[in-house]
């Protein structure tokens, strides 16, 4: 499938705006870390490059079939759902009924591996009122080289409103992600940059094994 942004407004002549401004930052950055079309890296992200964003990311890790526990979450999702989102499942912000719809396309996110964004509706009731989203679902490797995390966003149009707000799926576009014939053959490590402490844990110190040795430099001076 190919993936679009359905624009509003219009910047130019023939270029319409983006209608969810922070879906189409995010997309940008994650393409930008792309070299020779491999997925990046969890260590790879710098908030900077998502700056006008970070309210609508977040970095979920998978844990089990079809289910993520989001592990960063920007303050946006807090207030759609009414409390922290941070160690809670992604599944949370979702009516029970779309869950299932979901689940089988964060699967082929991380096997296929695929980008995915869902057009979806806030239920809709007294002090609840129409709320539209999207939610932007891409691959990344964990720092030990595992097809294991997704950065997503989630952006809203409309009025918050009561929380929490959970959401129904109208239409899901997904694309096939085409990569390198090595990374097709093999899960491959990608390359490593320095960790950013917003995005990435600072790893724990290694002990050192064997007898500590000392080196004695000698200067004539």
């Amino acid at each position: 499938m190919v993936f679009s942004f359905i624009g509003g407004r219009k910047d130019g002549p023939d270029k319409p705006a983006p209608k969810f401004p922070a879906i189409a930052e995010v997309r940008a950055y994650w393409e930008g870390l792309r070299g020779e079309g491999r997925i990046p890296s969890r260590a790879a992200l710098d908030p900077r490059g998502m700056a006008r964003a970070l309210d609508s990311v977040f970095v979920a890790e998978r844990i089990g079939t079809g289910l993520v526990r989001l592990r960063i979450a920007g303050m946006g999702l807090t207030d759609i759902a009414g409390l922290d989102m941070k160690g809670l499942p992604l599944s949370t912000l979702f009516v029970p009924e779309a869950r299932l719809q979901l689940a089988s396309v964060l699967e082929r996110v991380f096997s296929l591996p695929e980008a995915a964004e869902l057009h979806m509706e806030a239920e809709r009731s007294i002090g609840r009122p129409a709320l539209e989203a999207r939610l932007l679902l891409l691959p990344l490797h964990s720092n030990s080289g595992a097809r294991d995390l997704v950065l997503g966003c989630l952006a809203t149009q409309g009025e918050v409103g009561r929380t929490p707000r959970r959401f129904a799926i109208a239409r899901a576009v997904e694309e096939r992600l085409i990569l390198p014939q090595i990374m097709a053959e093999e899960d491959v490590a990608p390359i490593h940059a320095s960790p950013i402490h917003a995005f990435a844990e600072a790893a724990a110190p290694r002990p050192i094994q064997g007898k500590p040795r000392l080196r004695l430099v000698y200067s004539a001076d």
